[in-house]
């Protein structure tokens, strides 16, 4: 005869096995239901009674989203947002968000949309539907219009300066040939790009490589915009869309839609003045 004990024993470490098997089978009965829904759903009714658009942002990005000292919301991607929702009877809530995690919060229903300066990306098209492409970034040479540099080339002998661990910096040194072999030794370095302009003023650097976006904002932000050159090398650029869920199709037709509007309207050359100073590089046509 077994011991009543040890028997015991060996049906609590079943249980405890069996249970254990139950919650895993539940959690990831769990996780293909929100992938399911993520993939399958059109949420354009709900979002429509609700009455309101969840976007999810990293509010430190310059110009397209970020606080103001007040600690209000601006940008370029929140005008944007407001405008194009605006012609549905929409309003917009901003959530801001941990951008590492922003296609999880996106897939389990956190926010219905990531907008600000998205970029589209073959990983990213295997987890998240694109909007269509609404503004071009690259990398761009600043310079004086006094020290009549017009092309990279010109840059020869001369003194660069960019941002420190910036996309320009990466860009730099992978493609030598386009800019790098020109320049005066090393480039300058700097943490903010408030600092890099304060040298290009003042002919300490004669040229500064930048992404287009922030480009446009700080020219424009200068007592004299004019007094800037701006040229497009041959460095690879990127597209921002607004990253949606696979399955709300309406969702994405109507922002695609959305667009088209508010480039036929003149809202969106508006906005692209207001925080450019131009039309900037923007995709959408009329």
């Amino acid at each position: 005869m077994g011991n009543p004990k040890s028997r015991f024993t060996g049906w609590r470490q079943l249980g405890l096995l069996l249970t254990i098997m139950i919650i895993g089978l539940i959690m990831l009965s769990g996780c293909e239901s929100v992938s399911s829904r993520a993939d399958h759903q059109d949420t354009w009714q709900h979002i429509k009674r609700r009455g309101t658009v969840v976007i999810g942002v990293d509010d430190s990005f310059v110009p397209m989203g970020f606080r103001e000292k007040n600690g209000k919301l601006v940008g370029y991607d929140v005008d944007l947002a407001k405008a194009t929702f605006a012609q549905y009877g929409l309003k917009v809530d901003f959530q801001t968000i941990d951008w590492s995690m922003k296609e999880t919060e996106l897939r389990n229903g956190t926010i219905d949309a990531i907008w600000n300066g998205y970029t589209v990306t073959p990983q990213r098209a295997k987890k998240v539907a694109f909007s269509t492409p609404y503004l071009r970034n690259r990398q761009v040479l600043v310079t004086k219009r006094k020290q009549n540099i017009d092309s990279f080339a010109d840059m020869k002998g001369k003194v660069l300066g960019l941002q420190t661990g910036s996309s320009a910096q990466t860009l730099l040194n992978q493609h030598p040939k386009l800019l790098k072999q020109y320049i005066k030794g090393s480039p300058v370095t700097y943490d903010t790009f408030n600092d890099a302009f304060i040298d290009l003023n003042v002919n300490r650097i004669q040229g500064l490589l930048i992404d287009q976006v922030y480009a446009g904002y700080y020219v424009k932000h200068e007592p004299d915009p004019a007094a800037y050159r701006t040229i497009v090398g041959n460095f690879a650029g990127e597209n921002y869309a607004v990253g949606l869920r696979k399955g709300d199709v309406t969702l994405k037709r109507k922002i695609d839609q959305g667009f088209v509007k508010l480039a036929k309207n003149g809202k969106l050359s508006q906005i692209n003045h207001k925080w450019f100073g131009q039309d900037s590089d923007s995709l959408i046509k009329k």
